[in-house]
């Protein structure tokens, strides 16, 4: 599955990119309301946390109800903008990790289970994931992490 080879990828060649980038670049927030390339780090790593989740009890469960989760509560709840950048890095490479070895292990019948999330129309696993892969590379870009080199299934659209 395309979106399996380009998660193994990311996880690859990004933490090297993320740790070229400086610590003023990483900490800067452009503005009160805005995230910091650590707290949007820190947002995937949240993200990954969730959909992590959602693999592994759709694999399981066919139509499958899931919460959604509030995005700038969990940044602020886990202080994200004083961390340390390195720790962040190993902490969403680890989580990603944990992550693709789920989704690498769903039988390909799993794939087409239906799930909703926060409410939302059903989805199936297969997009749940995909989903996820494009949301990724969406927030690496807005860090500043090239990823043209990495080939996706879909677009994110934020």
């Amino acid at each position: 599955m395309q979106t399996l080879i380009s998660l193994r990828q990311l996880l690859q060649v990004v933490p090297t990119r993320l740790a070229k980038l400086s610590k003023d670049t990483v900490e800067h927030k452009p503005s009160r309301s805005a995230w910091s390339p650590k707290e949007e780090l820190g947002h995937l790593i949240d993200s990954a946390a969730n959909n992590h989740q959602r693999i592994v009890r759709a694999r399981f469960e066919d139509n499958l109800a899931m919460p959604g989760y509030e995005q700038n509560r969990w940044v602020s709840a886990h202080a994200y903008q004083r961390r340390d950048w390195n720790e962040l890095i190993e902490t969403w490479q680890a989580f990603n990790r944990q992550l693709l070895f789920a989704a690498e292990t769903v039988p390909d019948a799993a794939w087409s289970r239906k799930l909703t999330i926060a409410g939302s129309q059903p989805v199936t696993l297969q997009f749940v994931l995909d989903d996820y892969a494009a949301h990724m590379v969406h927030h690496l870009k807005h860090i500043g992490i090239e990823t043209g080199d990495i080939k996706l299934n879909t677009t994110y659209a934020a």
